[in-house]
């Protein structure tokens, strides 16, 4: 027998995830993009523990269907492109599909959203990449995803972070006019 095998997804969800987030500063630049991508002007960034316990990002854009919620976490699902001509168009800031599900499966995170065009929102808790709960809830127009237990658990990627004050001083040098970051 050959010594090449297939992952199984959550290897496959982890390495990926190490890839794309190297670090707290990563989570939050790469959601600070879907912000601005959605249109929100005014976005905040709320961090405890350099990020590496709880990061909060709350913005005023144009939200996520319901039905659209679950399917962000999937990797390779995007809004930006339907098909490969698309890929010569791109005017976003991301395209690939893949931050919202590496981040999901190396943490905790909650979702909650709501369009302008529903009356109420929904919220989705994610642990590992796992769907733990989903349903409607209270919410102002736009996105709040909330993450916790950052690489909880990826002890390799973990032990690479270095300590909260420096961890959190990645992120100060954002210069996003939209960005209002709270340490």
């Amino acid at each position: 027998m050959g010594n090449i095998v297939v992952l199984d997804d959550l290897t496959i969800n982890k390495i990926a995830a190490g890839e794309v987030i190297e670090r707290p500063a990563s989570v939050v630049k790469e959601m600070m993009e879907n912000s601005i991508d959605a249109g929100a002007d005014k976005i905040t960034v709320e961090v405890q523990n350099g990020g590496i316990s709880y990061i909060r990002i709350t913005d005023n854009g144009k939200g996520i269907m319901p039905d659209d919620m679950e399917y962000a976490f999937e990797r390779h699902a995007t809004s930006k492109i339907r098909v490969t001509d698309d890929l010569e168009n791109i005017t976003s800031m991301g395209f690939r599909g893949e931050a919202l599900a590496s981040i999901a499966a190396i943490s905790h995170i909650e979702m909650i959203s709501r369009t302008p065009d529903t009356e109420v929102g929904y919220r989705i808790v994610i642990e590992g990449g796992k769907v733990l709960e989903k349903g409607e809830t209270g919410c102002p127009v736009g996105t709040t995803i909330t993450v916790t237990d950052l690489f909880f658990n990826t002890p390799v990627r973990y032990k690479f972070l270095k300590k909260d004050f420096t961890e959190a001083r990645l992120h100060r040098r954002c210069s996003n006019k939209a960005c209002a970051c709270k340490y």
